[in-house]
């Protein structure tokens, strides 16, 4: 009988190189997809990470299915890459909200569009370099951390939904980053030594520098939490719930923004203590099983990918969600997902809508 085919979303980075190798290893029929995500090498918008733009990456990934003995597409998703992260994200910055690209990529184009490219080539599976892990029990799959909490992404995850979880294997579910790459190095990969990307690959360190082309804005003034008048912005696209530096305001104990109001073009500010919150809502759900939960519940939350996780209550009100917080977070920002889970176990997830 034939080997089950998989296809592989090979980047050329040293997670989905091994990833394709421990495939290959038990025995899959691997075929590696190289994700073509900008339309031109050339002429990239300022503020751009330089790796999209070379063709190193794709060198790369050539030379390591070459290692493997595995066949190499190279798949062109730049135009859904545009409108469904770049445009999104700049919108989000535009009206005051701090965005996550790469849950929105997960979802409609690594999980969405490169998938259907794989069900086509005849694959029964895409697998990836994520670290997080699916349990299968019966007809359902489970979506559940990965082994190494350091390196778990199972918060990006969070949209993913029955279907395509179905056809999805994640390899390095019981793997440490530094089994990855000593792996890599054994096999001889040239990716063992390479960078991990950044939270969102598509920009350099400076985001503003990035969107600032792709957005309107004007200066407007930053308010204390009373309604006073303490400065100037440069344009609400440039700052972020949380933010202390660049405020350009003096007082005697630090300042952060604590809330964005974008019909006002207002950046309010305040303390540390008025930068925690107790409630958050969340709109735009999503549920691993399908199924939002009938009542209340106990669960544990991340309000952002690197936060740890936070006891509170979770509330289904009107198709929106009300998380109430044990103790008060810092810095939740509207625009980033709040991720809920149950132990180990994913259960859903949103965007943060507003807190109090």
């Amino acid at each position: 009988m034939p080997s089950k085919r998989v296809a592989v979303a090979l980047s050329g980075g040293v997670d989905s190189s091994v990833a394709a190798y421990l495939l290959k290893q038990e025995g899959y029929d691997v075929i590696g997809l190289m994700m073509k995500l900008w339309p031109a090498t050339e002429g990239k918008p300022a503020g751009t990470a330089d790796w999209q733009f070379t063709e190193m990456e794709f060198g790369a990934a050539e030379t390591i299915s070459n290692i493997l003995g595995i066949p190499l597409r190279i798949i062109d998703l730049s135009s859904q890459f545009a409108e469904n992260v770049i445009k999104p994200f700049c919108r989000e910055y535009e009206h005051g909200r701090t965005p996550n690209p790469c849950v929105w990529c997960n979802r409609t184009i690594k999980f969405g569009a490169l998938m259907d490219q794989a069900l086509s080539l005849n694959a029964e599976y895409l697998a990836t370099g994520h670290y997080a892990g699916i349990l299968r029990d019966n007809d359902s799959c489970h979506l559940i951390k990965a082994e190494d909490p350091l390196k778990d992404q199972s918060y990006m995850l969070f949209s993913l939904n029955q279907t395509q979880l179905s056809h999805v294997l994640f390899p390095l579910s019981s793997y440490t980053k530094n089994r990855v790459r000593n792996l890599a190095r054994s096999i001889g990969l040239p990716s063992a030594e390479k960078a991990g990307s950044q939270d969102a690959c598509f920009v350099s360190s400076n985001y503003r520098e990035f969107i600032r082309g792709h957005v309107t804005y004007k200066p407007g003034y930053m308010v204390s939490s009373q309604g006073i008048v303490v400065g100037e912005h440069r344009g609400i696209p440039f700052y972020t719930v949380g933010q202390r530096h660049g405020l350009g305001i003096a007082s005697g104990k630090p300042m952060y923004v604590i809330k964005i109001d974008n019909v006002k073009n207002q950046i309010i500010v305040g303390t540390a203590e008025e930068l925690k919150s107790t409630e958050v809502i969340a709109s735009g759900l999503f549920w691993i099983s399908g199924n939002a939960p009938l009542e209340r519940i106990e669960i544990r939350a991340k309000i952002r990918y690197k936060s740890a996780e936070a006891r509170a209550t979770l509330f289904i009100e009107g198709g929106k969600a009300k998380i109430v917080f044990q103790e008060p977070q810092r810095a939740v920002t509207p625009g980033q997902a709040i991720v809920f889970y149950n132990g180990n176990e994913v259960i859903g997830g949103g965007t943060i809508e507003e807190t109090k």
